[in-house]
């Protein structure tokens, strides 16, 4: 478990009496300089200082913090499982007074809002900052075409493209699986895209619920049609089974510019772009790296995205900490992180013109027209049946031969999870 602690410095209009805001999240390195970058403003105006606490492994460090009476006064959680926990448990509060609501309700979609109401009592106790968009593979244009590869328009054109690259003598997918605590989930990730656009809505909404077995024809059929894209002994990834498991999701997509690339396609959600630039500066976006959306695999749910996005929760009512989450949840706020590339913003206030690219102009336009969206299933799940997900993947891709030993464990868990 590692921990950044950071001050935003005072600017010109307030004074440290002002106070300051104790804020908890994941975000590091690059991603942790544009969150510094979106509150400059914001203590530049007022005065109040951040105290910024990053850890990966938010799950036992919050849970922990909570439960010794200790929390941070704010907290961004790309899990609102976890602050739902503590919204039922009374360890958070309600925002509804705190925030605008009215300005909230013409800003954001519908879907937003009623994610941040998980107790069902009309009470907000999470609003979303930054939303992302996932199963979009990222691949080098420049690459494509030396190649003469087409960008496939269904599934079975993907499957052919791989193997089209495979023939060629390279592996055709970057997949990076190591992110300290939560290693294994960008492989869930796959696996939950699959689910959707493969069995529709109905069954995802069942299986993150608890209500839908692991063992299932339908989820287990999502992890055999995630090994046709890894391959017999995951030959089709660069540098295998060992590889995925030891290389870190921000670098996954690095082989893709190489040259010669070691790689042609990586599945990531829309984030991963600020990771392309601060690890290869000179790559543009458009001509270095674009994205194709992953092929519907069922006609029957045509459009269908996965979504993930930052929640924000209150756990210490202070004067500082509302006024931090009302700028938050503002366009101006958004918009600083929007345009420094990785984020898209929920807020309808925010123009297109702000995406610092056509590529994330695109994304955005496509969470906006998405005709199926469903939160990410892994975190909507309680925390010890997203921690066994995750595990899972890194079994499976070391051996896919154990997937029904793998799927049986997952029931058991399911069995505790959701009653616990």
């Amino acid at each position: 478990m590692a921990a950044v602690f950071a001050a935003v410095a005072c600017g010109g209009g307030g004074t440290q009496s002002a106070g300051s805001v104790k804020v908890m999240a994941t975000w590091t390195g690059a991603e942790q300089a544009s969150f510094m970058a979106v509150m400059k403003p914001f203590t530049d105006q007022t005065g109040i200082t951040i105290a910024y606490e990053a850890s990966r492994d938010q799950d036992a460090l919050l849970t922990t913090r909570v439960a010794s009476g200790n929390p941070p006064d704010l907290a961004a959680a790309p899990s609102p499982t976890l602050l739902t926990k503590f919204a039922t448990q009374g360890k958070v509060k309600a925002l509804n007074n705190v925030v605008d609501m009215t300005a909230l309700s013409s800003e954001v979609s519908k879907t937003w809002i009623d994610l941040g109401e998980p107790t069902g009592d009309g009470k907000l106790y999470q609003v979303y900052s930054w939303v992302s968009l996932k199963g979009l593979i990222w691949y080098d244009p420049k690459n494509f075409q030396a190649k003469g590869y087409n960008v496939p328009n269904s599934w079975d054109s993907l499957l052919q493209l791989q193997q089209t690259i495979k023939g060629g003598g390279t592996t055709p997918w970057c997949i990076g699986l190591e992110s300290g605590a939560a290693s294994g989930w960008p492989g869930s990730d796959w696996v939950k895209e699959i689910v959707l656009s493969q069995s529709g809505p109905s069954v995802y909404d069942a299986w993150w619920k608890g209500k839908q077995k692991w063992s299932s024809p339908e989820i287990k059929l999502a992890w055999q049609t995630w090994g046709q894209i890894l391959g017999a002994n995951d030959a089709n990834v660069y540098g295998g089974a060992k590889s995925m498991a030891a290389t870190n999701f921000a670098d996954a997509g690095t082989p893709l510019f190489q040259t010669p690339p070691k790689c042609y396609m990586h599945n990531q959600a829309s984030f991963i772009t600020s990771f392309f630039q601060s690890a290869n500066p000179s790559v543009v976006a458009g001509t270095d790296y674009n994205f194709f959306p992953l092929p519907d695999i069922n006609s029957q749910f045509t459009g269908a995205h996965v979504v993930a996005g930052d929640a924000w929760s209150m756990f210490n009512d202070t004067p500082q900490a509302e006024k931090m989450i009302k700028y938050l949840t503002t366009a101006d706020a958004q918009a600083i992180w929007v345009k420094r590339g990785g984020k898209i913003s929920p807020n309808n206030k925010v123009p297109l013109d702000d995406y610092p690219d056509a590529l994330s102009k695109s994304t955005a336009q496509i969470l906006v027209k998405t005709q199926i969206g469903k939160y990410d299933a892994g975190d909507l799940m309680p925390a010890d049946m997203k921690n066994a997900y995750w595990g899972a993947v890194l079994k499976f891709a070391a051996n896919q031969g154990q997937l029904d030993s793998i799927l049986a464990n997952l029931d058991s868990i399911q069995a505790k999870a959701y009653t616990s």
